[in-house]
């Protein structure tokens, strides 16, 4: 699409150190992009380190190689404050937060923006209440985040790190426990603000079909090979879903772009 790159991988290794042990390398020599006004799709197997990969760009894991650049500035040298102005960020098992209302997690994606005494005015309170609103959740605002369902508390944690106003949000598997119509209208929702936004945004899904028909770019992430990048159409003309997802039993037909037992 020729937009801008806000986050950029040349040659990263992810995986974990071990101290005197060593190391375990996940995936070596990745070259990645995210794009603004982008929506991209992580897909890969169980065990195919996706979860790895998501926490080593959000900078939880440090890579075992390579690089991370995050708006042209190397991803080591940003502070947390800075960080956090950049990137939202929601993982699969994010921070408990029963103690609170739903409305006052969201707010706390404004406090990169606040400045020292963090009090919100009244455009914070518009950004949290139209977050709240853009996820459907704007019902339980007044409910506390311990008595949510795990969809309903999922579709909050989204709604903080949209909030957050940020160039670039990752999500590790944000549709996990939503129900079809949910995670139709999450999809739906994420690819219209990296559409009219601006933002790049990064997923991890199991969702196959969601991600063929709302992603702009697929990363088709297996352990044994390298990482095969390119928008849904491109990876179905050239063979490359069939042969990812060809396996065990299973063949992905790229008519019916699904897959199938055979």
């Amino acid at each position: 699409m020729g937009n801008a790159a806000i986050l950029e991988t040349c040659a990263l290794g992810i995986g974990y150190r071990l101290g005197k042990k060593g190391e375990v390398v996940v995936h070596p020599g990745l070259d990645l992009q995210l794009r603004e006004g982008e929506l991209t799709c992580l897909l890969g197997l169980n065990g195919a380190g996706k979860s790895t990969l998501i926490r080593t760009l959000c900078g939880l894991i440090p890579p075992l190689s390579g690089e991370i650049t995050l708006c042209g500035k190397a991803l080591a040298e940003y502070s947390q404050s800075e960080f956090s102005r950049t990137v939202g960020v929601v993982l699969t098992d994010p921070t408990s937060a029963g103690g609170i209302t739903v409305r006052e997690l969201v707010a706390l994606g404004r406090y990169p923006h606040t400045g020292f005494f963090g009090r919100l005015g009244a455009h914070d309170y518009e950004v949290v209440d139209k977050a709240l609103e853009s996820v459907g959740i704007a019902h339980k605002a007044a409910s506390f985040v311990a008595d949510l369902s795990d969809g309903e508390r999922q579709k909050a944690f989204v709604a903080k790190a949209l909030a957050q106003e940020c160039p670039l949000v990752i999500l590790d598997e944000p549709t996990a426990f939503l129900d079809v119509t949910s995670r139709v209208g999450m999809m739906a929702l994420l690819r219209r603000i990296a559409h009219e936004e601006g933002r790049s945004i990064l997923l991890s899904t199991h969702d196959l079909d969601a991600a063929l028909d709302f992603a702009d770019n697929l990363w088709l992430q297996d352990k044994s090979s390298p990482m095969l990048c390119g928008s849904p159409s491109e990876l179905l003309e050239d063979g490359s879903l069939e042969r990812f997802f060809s396996r065990d039993g299973l063949r992905f037909d790229a008519q019916q772009r699904r897959i199938i037992a055979i």
